[in-house]
């Protein structure tokens, strides 16, 4: 299907949500990264030096595609760990083109290097006094000063129309340090001048740390400017000022700009191992389709990648995560505040439906994931949610507030942290949040960076209309509890597709059906096939299931940092066993063998016929820090295809490296690579079982009803 194509269905069922009259705008962050670089920065740490030269490779991609916007260095994220925030490049632009830019360039979108600023071809001055003039020219209340700290040419300025502070050389706030360099406060950056509407610019001349610029450039720093009329008429001044005072580049940076439904804010920041792109919400998926196009080619172009392969032929994403928010034009038009009850019947449904949790989500899954569901914390806190939806449904029309106050308590992982939850609502109206907390915003964050922009389409698509369908009626009532069968039946892909099918018709409905390329999209991402084998009329299919990995130590002691020790040592295959030919194939007396043991196959109604099939865990690498250290790991997992009629059996090897054990030649080139590594080593044969003894029965131990666990077996032990 071509891109065309792809965009009439989008719009169509972007025109179906329309017709409903819901407005929801949806966000989302893309991470790239380097698949091919084996340094920390593209391995495990959020800075390098080769992050910043990328970022800014991006940002000009980004000029280049959508020109006339400004570009600003803000803050990002800081964890407890670090000594200071890391760098945070934004690129700021009205929609359609309203209101563009006009002042110097940032020196990072230099094409070419410029000969060389010092501080005395800088005409520092006169831009500081000419920016003064203009801000009074508009009739805003100005005072200009001087101090010795950095950026020490300083304009004080008010818009309300009252004077500025008096006495400001005795206010030690007017000759506060820049913000960046320094650690950002427990409760988050603040302007204090700001908020008594005392605006303060610090302007001065510093060393660029973009590549290849070498030399200085004029730097002003903004203060937090409280609405975004203010701060475009702002920028209109300071790009007057800078032409007067004929500089070749301008570096805007401080506070973060304000927002509306006016403007586009996107920002590239660092996180472990990747760069992340804070894509500008869009009205609709047709138009997050357009943006989430060129982010991919932009990524593309510089070298990084949506996607990582590993030296095996395993397929991942790019480790960075690829979550979506969900949002209205405005904080008060929030869906979740226009539609009140839109948010907990989400919750519930997604309690309902396990594959909104697990399908797209990253390898690490579970309690200590990045993304725990309500129901993976303690049983207690899952029975209490259960009576905070039942107290929602008898308010007719909750305030923000409530519905935040009401639902926040649980909407967090097992320590208490609300930006690690699968339904993340800490800036849907967190009034203990500063700025960011009141923005009507709900963030899923149980997804895997995309591999195509299609595939992340599709799911702003799926997203957009369960919001939608969820407005208009409840499709569950109350919440479910799955017990042990959450992490033991919807380990299986196959259930989960099980689960694809309800969603689907739900929509369907509902009068909201997702187009059939729109579910393709859906159920063929991400890669999980490992191989699969024809033998005597049925045919064998190994895929890789998913595992919850359990965290290594305690949650406090990890609290601070971007990621979480866990024991990744453990993984699962789910053997899926059907007939080729259903009308000429029987699967009664079919078995798997391993180890000696009879391994039980469950049998289960496929969409068109019947299959068998289980999950098979096991311990396939010995970790440095880790759980059961008395536990061996299996480097080659074989089992037997038998069936009890037959001499005969089929052998099926899964080696977790090359058969031989040599070396690889260097990562895959690309997924066709990747998937030749993968079925190399998945190796069958035909094999004689005349003489083999009888197979023992499985310690009840070992055995679920989905799955065995391997690591129960004897066989999987050290000796003492």
């Amino acid at each position: 299907m071509d891109s065309s194509d792809f965009e009439k269905i989008i719009k169509s069922q972007d025109d179906m949500i329309r017709a409903l009259n819901v407005d929801v705008w949806v966000g989302m962050e893309p991470t790239f990264t380097d698949r091919f670089a084996q340094t920390p920065e593209w391995l495990s740490q959020p800075l390098g030096p080769d992050k910043l030269v990328r970022a800014y490779a991006l940002l000009k991609e980004a000029y280049d595609a959508h020109p006339g916007g400004a570009v600003m260095h803000t803050l990002g994220r800081q964890y407890e760990a670090e000594d200071q925030p890391r760098w945070n490049i934004g690129y700021y632009q009205v929609r359609n083109n309203a209101a563009n830019w006009k002042g110097p360039p940032d020196p990072a979108l230099l094409k070419q290097p410029l000969k060389q600023s010092t501080n005395d071809s800088i005409n520092i001055v006169v831009f500081w006094q000419s920016l003064n003039d203009l801000l009074r020219s508009r009739n805003w209340q100005t005072a200009a000063f001087q101090v010795k700290e950095k950026l020490g040419h300083r304009i004080l300025f008010r818009c309300d129309g009252s004077e500025p502070i008096a006495d400001i050389y005795e206010k030690p706030l007017l000759r506060r340090a820049s913000v960046h360099g320094q650690k950002i406060p427990v409760n988050g950056l603040n302007d204090e001048l700001s908020t008594d509407g005392d605006l303060l610019l610090a302007i001065g001349i510093q060393e660029t740390k973009e590549p290849h610029y070498r030399g200085a450039t004029a730097v002003i720093e903004l203060p937090q400017i409280p609405m975004v009329q203010i701060f475009l008429q702002l920028l209109d001044c300071i790009a007057q000022a800078a032409k007067i005072a004929n500089l070749p580049t301008l570096m805007i940076q401080g506070f973060p700009p304000p927002v509306d439904a006016t403007v586009a804010w996107t920002t590239i920041t660092p996180d472990p191992a990747v760069i992340e792109i804070n894509q500008a919400p869009s009205d609709s998926s047709l138009r997050f389709y357009e943006q989430c196009k060129w982010f991919y080619r932009a990524a593309q172009k510089v070298g990084l990648h949506s996607y990582r392969l590993y030296y095996n032929g395993l397929v991942s994403d790019s480790g960075g995560g690829g979550q979506f928010t969900l949002g209205g034009p405005t904080p008060q038009q929030s869906p979740f505040f226009c539609h009140p009850h839109v948010l907990p019947r989400l919750i519930r449904y997604f309690n309902a439906h396990p594959v909104l949790s697990y399908w797209f989500a990253p390898p690490s899954i579970g309690s200590f994931s990045q993304s725990p569901r309500a129901d993976e914390r303690m049983t207690e806190s899952f029975l209490e949610l259960n009576i905070a939806l039942e107290q929602l449904n008898h308010y007719k029309n909750p305030s923000p507030e409530f519905i935040w106050r009401t639902l926040s308590p649980f909407l967090v992982d097992p320590s208490g942290n609300p930006h690690r939850s699968e339904i993340n609502i800490e800036k849907l109206w967190n009034p203990h949040l500063p700025d960011r907390g009141c923005l009507g915003l709900v963030e899923f964050r149980a997804f895997r960076m995309s591999r195509t922009p299609e595939s992340a389409t599709a799911i702003t698509v799926l997203l957009r209309s369960l919001v939608a369908m969820l407005s208009r009626e409840d499709k569950v009532t109350e919440l479910f509890d799955h017990g042990l069968a959450l992490h033991d039946r919807y380990a299986l892909p196959w259930m989960l597709l099980q689960d694809w099918r309800n969603i689907f018709k739900d929509l369907a409905e509902a009068h909201l059906p997702l187009h059939s390329s729109i579910q393709s999209l859906l159920l063929n991402e991400p890669i999980r096939m490992i191989g699969q084998a024809e033998f005597r009329g049925v045919v064998i299919e190994v895929q890789q299931a998913l595992e919850f990995w359990p965290l290594v130590g305690d949650v406090a002691s990890q609290e601070g940092g971007g990621s979480r020790l866990v024991d990744a040592s453990t993984t699962r295959l789910q053997i899926t066993l059907k007939c080729i030919e259903p009308t000429t194939c029987d699967l009664d007396g079919w078995e798997l063998w391993l180890d000696g043991y009879r391994i039980p196959l469950r049998d289960e109604q496929g969409k068109h016929d019947l299959l068998k099939i289980i999950a098979l865990r096991y311990r396939n690498f010995q970790p440095a820090i880790g759980l059961h250290p008395g536990i061996l790991a299996r480097h080659c997992l074989s089992f037997l295809l038998v069936h009890r009629d037959s001499d005969e059996a089929l052998k099926l090897n899964y080696y977790d490296w090359r058969p031989e054990g040599q070396a690889y030649p260097g990562l895959p080139n690309d997924l066709t690579d990747a998937e030749t590594r993968r079925s190399e080593r998945f190796v069958t044969q035909t094999v004689s079982v005349k003489n083999a003894e009888s197979p023992k029965a499985l310690p009840n131990s070992a055995v679920t009803d989905y799955c065995i666990d391997l690591r129960r077996l004897p066989t999987s032990w050290l000796s003492e």
